[in-house]
């Protein structure tokens, strides 16, 4: 039984996500990819502990072995990773040239610095392309063609900018010559930000999350879910929820999570009595808003923290109380679709005991609570992983079927290089589009376009930057999504309208990770819906109700930065909070139809104007919306007690 749902759930993961696809036989270069991936993690690992390398090299390293290992695992034609019984000789070779022409800039690292002077050579600029291209075959592998398209447009942008009719987006336009040097060469293309952080934060973070899969944590987390929520209405659902947010901020996967989690989850849920699509959508609600739960959130924030200059505890702590809003929504709505189907909770015989299992497992938490504790108290992110990580060694020699033999090191040691190559692909061609738009003054164009388009209205310049946001994310990869909209259209937010920088930031992060249960391209839902066997499009749709705080939540914190900790007291923050809260119960009722009873549709709309009123924190909306959140409540009391009161008299006659 478990061999078929395990063998379910690798089937949809590799349907539904890119990067699961890889192939499964490669005879004698299973040694090198090893290699490869051994190397690459503890190249991190003693990096991490005695000092990273100039950034260029660091870069270098980083993203030179990840490509090798990825021409070596990832067949070029999508389907072909189960029917390849080795590697194609000509994947061999690229996989080696993509390793030199990265490796050069280590090898002329000094002669490199000058030619930024006196200009590149011909070898350098054959080079330089060859390595660009060498990343967008790298990234169509593992990742998808669009964000190759979106790439690959912004390059011929750069070269052909001059002959665009309109005088907004036209520019004079780059040689071949020029842009491929300035991209492959210069801090602003390929080895920008996003792979810096990638080479020095994201790396670690990732192999973190390797190491507690490795010690079951997953499993300790869905039973601490059960044993806290488990015997309450509708306990299957919300114990989803539960495990899901604490897995998700683990694995940082939208997919991945949904299918780790849901192969055990959904099942359940459906046998308890949720239908097959609530069930699915559930599940990737949850597993989707994995990547805005502090301590470790998706790969995104560390880039966050570096665009806006602040430490990362500065970005963890500000997304506290919007995690908290969007897992209140989900929780809250799949409590009132229980009570709507009457679907009781589990007996206390059948969960685990909190107390015991705190007993037994508890120690499993500590590398999280020692890396939240190094974070707050001002240690780099990377210093906090790197004491995570050995905590999590440490811990796995607690219990016999955790202990880490030789074997099992090396093992752990190439799957933490793995799991990273789809974020170091997508990070290099996020570098490509970012150089470019800095090259060509492109963010400033888009800037002028969303204000000229929304007429200087706020609003609609967060709607349009919304739909930009999630169009974007069908494609791209949360990470690159970020990097993209944070270089387009983030500043004309900030500088035009004068927003808090963190509450503009986290506004297109949130939307780029949606996209993941936005139809028509939900690829998470998808993966609920394949596991539960339910309508993929349905599923979408239910997911996207259930995650309605999360289409909410960040305009609130636009207008109202204090939801993100700016110009933040403590007296305004508990009220606020609080307001929000009871907001998110009548929205997630309304979304759902179940109040105190099954709500009419007039009475659904008054329950979601007063939750929206109740989200915004000033006095005069707070007190409006709670009025008429406690109005709706009594009229559904009444209603319900007067057919309580008929039923008995015809029970009497």
């Amino acid at each position: 039984m478990n061999e078929n749902l395990n063998k379910n759930a690798q089937e949809i993961l590799e349907r539904y996500d890119r990067e699961s696809q890889f192939r499964q036989r490669i005879g004698r270069w299973k040694w090198v990819v090893t290699f490869l991936g051994v190397y690459l993690t503890v190249f991190h690992l003693y990096t991490g502990y005695f000092g990273t390398l100039p950034s260029q090299k660091q870069g270098a390293v980083h993203l030179g072995t990840a490509l090798g290992i990825i021409f070596l695992l990832y067949p070029a034609k999508k389907g072909m990773h189960r029917l390849q019984k080795n590697v194609p000789w000509y994947d061999v070779v690229l996989a080696f040239t993509a390793m030199y022409v990265t490796y050069h800039k280590i090898i002329f690292f000094d002669a490199l610095l000058k030619s930024r002077v006196t200009g590149y050579s011909t070898i350098d600029i054959i080079i330089s392309a060859i390595g660009i291209l060498l990343v967008l075959e790298a990234t169509r592998r593992t990742v998808g063609v669009p964000i190759v398209v979106v790439a690959s447009i912004t390059i011929l942008y750069a070269i052909f900018g001059k002959h665009i009719p309109t005088t907004i987006l036209s520019h004079p336009g780059f040689s071949v010559d020029r842009i491929a040097p300035n991209i492959w060469y210069q801090e602003s293309g390929v080895f920008g930000t996003p792979i810096q952080i990638s080479a020095k934060f994201i790396f670690l973070f990732l192999f973190f999350g390797v190491m507690l899969i490795h010690t079951k944590i997953g499993q300790f987390f869905n039973d601490l879910a059960f044993s806290l929520t488990g015997r309450f209405t509708g306990g299957t659902a919300k114990t989803a929820v539960v495990a899901s947010a604490l897995q998700g901020m683990v694995s940082g996967s939208s997919v991945g999570n949904t299918v780790a989690s849901g192969s055990f989850t959904i099942p359940m849920m459906k046998k308890s009595g949720f239908k097959p699509e609530f069930a699915g959508a559930a599940e990737a609600s949850a597993s989707t808003g994995g990547q805005i739960m502090p301590p470790i959130m998706g790969a995104a924030a560390f880039i966050m923290m570096e665009y806006l200059g602040v430490p990362y505890s500065t970005i963890m702590l500000a997304a506290i109380i919007p995690a908290t809003l969007y897992f209140t929504g989900i929780f809250i709505g799949t409590h009132f679709e229980a009570k709507k189907l009457g679907i009781f909770g589990m007996k206390k015989s059948q969960l685990p005991v909190f107390k015991d299992l705190m007993l037994r497992n508890g120690y499993m938490l500590l590398p999280i609570i020692l890396m939240i504790g190094t974070i707050l108290s001002g240690f780099t992110p990377q210093r906090a992983a790197m004491l995570g990580i050995g905590a999590v060694f440490v811990i796995s020699f607690f219990q016999k079927g955790t202990r880490l033999s030789f074997r099992k090191i090396i093992h752990v040691l190439e799957q933490g290089a793995r799991v990273a190559l789809p974020v170091i692909a997508a990070v290099a061609t996020a570098g490509i589009i970012a150089g470019v738009v800095s090259i060509t003054g492109l963010g400033a164009k888009f800037a002028a376009g969303i204000i000229a388009l929304s007429g200087g209205h706020l609003i609609l310049a967060l709607f349009f930057t919304m739909i930009a946001c999630i169009v974007l994310g069908m494609g791209l990869p949360t990470t690159a999504n970020y990097v993209v909209t944070a270089t387009v259209a983030a500043p004309a937010l900030i500088n035009e309208f004068g927003l808090a920088p963190i509450a503009v930031h986290l506004f297109v992060f949130y939307f780029g990770i949606v996209a993941d249960i936005t139809p028509p391209v939900c690829l998470a839902a998808y993966a609920g819906a394949g596991i539960a066997r339910a309508n993929p499009f349905k599923t979408g749709v239910t997911a996207v109700k259930l995650s309605i705080a999360a289409f909410i939540v960040p305009y609130i914190f636009i207008y109202n930065p204090i939801f993100v900790l700016v110009d933040v007291t403590p007296l305004k923050l508990i009220i606020a909070l609080m307001g929000a809260i009871v907001g998110m119960i009548a929205v997630s009722s309304a979304v759902i139809g179940h109040f105190y009873r099954n709500s009419l549709p007039w009475e659904r709309m008054v329950l979601f104007a007063g939750g929206i009123m109740m989200i915004f924190p000033e006095t005069i909306s707070d007190l409006v919306g709670a009025a008429l959140i406690i109005g709706i409540w009594f009229i559904q009391k009444q209603r319900k007690d007067v057919e309580r009161g008929s039923a008995n008299e015809r029970a009497s006659v």
